[in-house]
């Protein structure tokens, strides 16, 4: 049941369109309680005891301060007031059914109002409350010349310790001062100049620390000039004039002229297992599948396999849940989280968004508050790691062949990520399905970047020639060299693959820190003149809390920079160096969270065989895994 309601310009009943405010409940964001709707903001309070969702609607343009509290009242006096009929009946009937509300609704409503113009708004202070205004106009007065007399004070404190300071010295002679004239000294009151004064003070320290000169003057150099003998030159063992028959490693030919490149190693480039159709990924591993088997036999230690949720036992019989009660489970989860490279204000959201769901609900008889709090945490999970919309490329390609139009790839990401070697693999993917590929070089930037891709293009070329597929080149590298236009030379790659037939265009970017304006203005042109079909975030699976500023970034920058009134953000993300992390599988959950966007690919190896889709079940049994 909803109850509705809004001041000033939404009347209650008024109807709205819930459908974003119930996708907030369903991706786990339930922790904010807020949710804007084009001209309209709502917040809601839930009641998970007796199922109930209480929304308050407002101008988001307003800034209304009493809306917590009225939504509280509201909130309470409707449970008490109805809490028999809701508990008797059912939720068809509750439907169906009207409440008479709408009076100590508008009572609430004017209660909450009066409350919020009682508080007085803070106003500026005036000159006349300050302490500056007591002061009289002559103490402010500063004539030059003269010092304050708070600052001459502290000259005349700072004066003393000074003189206090200058150890023996200071007791048989005194240091005289510029203003007074008044002869100080040993010898019959003579007035000691500054050059005595610092001969007299070097005197005394150097009778103090008599050895440490004395052996740090034997150790000084004499006077006498010393002969500086020549310094040989270095002969470098790489560099200066050599003869080239020394630079040359090469193995001699018989003939003299170059040998041809050794042929490719088929089997070591492409790898094992189907190249064609993507795998799911699997997260578990041998010790995953050791535990399974000892499992089976009868153990001593049963107790201890529940891992980080077999310490609270909390056993509670059938009563509501408090967040008292789930406090020190979700605190272990929190932590359990972050250590499987969650970021960390994620991993706050997401036990805040669970606490949000469960609290208020009743336990059966023999549940624990550990294992409630943990399913409704998997399946908060799953439901993350579960795209809204299914990135399906061979759908979209062939869509694109019959509008006789090549598909367009574009990949963007920071530095060494791995874009162009899963750019490759992908690249493969689409060869074993029976697609022509098109490889535009637009990372002009970093050296060899444009060899690396041709040496993938001449690999991809091995595994499948033009004469397996009827004279056809499958893949191609399209570059203008180091130091051109990005954008300029995608939109010449896809002209070129729209002449030739290309089914696919794959875009290989620079790799940028999110935080370079001027590189992210590049790839925001980049993207905006050549209107990718799919543009793909290239991750690691090692980045913990730097996962969160990298996507929120990157999106920031591409709508920003955008000249389109509709900006393309970021389409789908591939997750890269999966095998490297083990169980710590927590950036797939940060970078789904941030974008709402799925998980196209994941790199698993080195060879082009090594590309897995998404399995969500399998990424949240290894992200909860002890």
């Amino acid at each position: 049941m909803v109850e509705r309601s809004a001041p000033a310009s939404c009347c209650p009943g008024d109807r709205f369109d819930f459908g974003g405010m119930s996708s907030s409940f369903l991706k786990e964001r339930g922790g904010n309680n807020s949710f804007t709707h084009e001209a309209l903001t709502l917040k809601y309070k839930l009641d998970n005891q007796f199922e109930l969702v209480f929304v308050v609607g407002f101008q988001k343009i307003l800034t209304l301060t009493y809306v917590d509290k009225l939504i509280d009242d509201v909130h309470r006096l409707f449970r008490d007031k109805y809490r028999t009929e809701i508990q008797q009946q059912s939720a068809l009937s509750l439907l169906n059914g009207t409440f008479d509300f709408q009076n100590d609704f508008l009572r609430l409503l004017r209660e909450a109002e009066e409350s919020s113009k009682i508080r007085a708004p803070t106003t500026m202070k005036k000159f006349e409350d300050s302490e500056k205004s007591k002061k009289p106009v002559r103490s402010m007065i500063e004539t030059r010349g003269e010092k304050p007399k708070e600052k001459a004070k502290n000259s005349k404190k700072k004066g003393a310790k000074k003189e206090g300071s200058d150890g023996p010295l200071a007791t048989s002679k005194a240091v005289p001062t510029e203003k007074s004239g008044v002869p100080v000294g040993p010898e019959n009151g003579v007035e000691l100049s500054k050059e005595e004064l610092i001969r007299r003070k070097r005197e005394e320290f150097i009778q103090k620390h008599g050895r440490g000169v004395e052996k740090s003057g034997k150790s000084t150099k004499s006077d006498a000039p010393k002969e500086k003998g020549k310094k040989a030159p270095r002969v470098w063992a790489l560099g200066g004039s050599a003869n080239k028959e020394v630079l040359d490693y090469s193995t001699p030919t018989t003939s003299g002229a170059p040998e041809a490149a050794p042929p490719e190693d088929i089997n070591l480039i492409r790898g094992t297992g189907p190249g064609g159709q993507l795998q799911d990924l699997d997260c578990s591993s041998s010790d995953d599948e050791g535990a399974t088997q000892n499992s089976t036999k009868p153990s001593s230690t049963k107790g201890t396999l529940g891992g980080m949720f077999g310490m609270l036992k909390g056993l509670v019989g059938s009563k509501s849940l408090s967040r008292e009660d789930m406090e020190s489970v979700l605190d272990k989860m929190r932590d359990h989280l972050i250590a499987k490279n969650v970021a960390a204000d994620i991993a706050v959201q997401l036990c805040e968004s669970v606490a949000s769901k469960l609290e208020g609900k009743v336990m059966g008889t023999f549940s624990t508050v550990t294992s409630t709090v943990k399913q409704a945490l998997q399946e908060s999970l799953v439901q993350i790691l579960q795209p809204q919309r299914r990135v399906d490329m061979l759908r979209d390609i062939m869509d694109a062949q019959r509008h006789q139009r090549p598909y367009v790839v574009t990949f963007c990401g920071v530095n060494g990520v791995g874009k162009s070697t899963n750019l490759a693999k992908i690249s493969f993917w689409l060869l074993e399905n029976g697609f022509s590929v098109l490889i535009a070089a637009c990372d002009t930037f970093r050296a060899g970047a444009v060899e690396q891709l041709r040496t993938h293009t001449r690999r991809l070329s091995a595994l499948h020639p033009p004469e397996n597929h009827g004279g056809r080149t499958m893949v191609q590298l399209f570059e203008k060299g180091y130091g051109k236009d990005a954008a300029g030379i995608a939109m010449e790659a896809i002209a070129f693959a729209r002449n030739q037939g290309f089914d696919v265009v794959l875009v290989d970017t620079a790799g940028r820190m999110q935080d370079n304006a001027p590189l992210m203005t590049a790839l925001a042109k980049l993207i905006t003149v050549n209107t990718p079909d799919l543009v793909l975030f290239v991750g690691e699976a090692l980045v913990g809390n730097e996962a969160v500023d990298q996507l929120v970034k990157f999106n920031r920058a591409l709508a920003d920079h955008s000249m389109a009134q509709t900006p393309r953000l970021i389409d789908g993300i591939v997750l890269t160096k999966f095998d490297t992390i083990d169980d710590k599988v927590g950036a797939a959950i940060s970078m789904t969270y941030i974008t709402s966007k799925p998980i196209v690919f994941v790199g698993t190896g080195q060879t082009y065989c090594d590309l897995r889709s998404l399995n969500a079940k399998a990424v949240v049994a290894a992200l909860m895994k002890a």
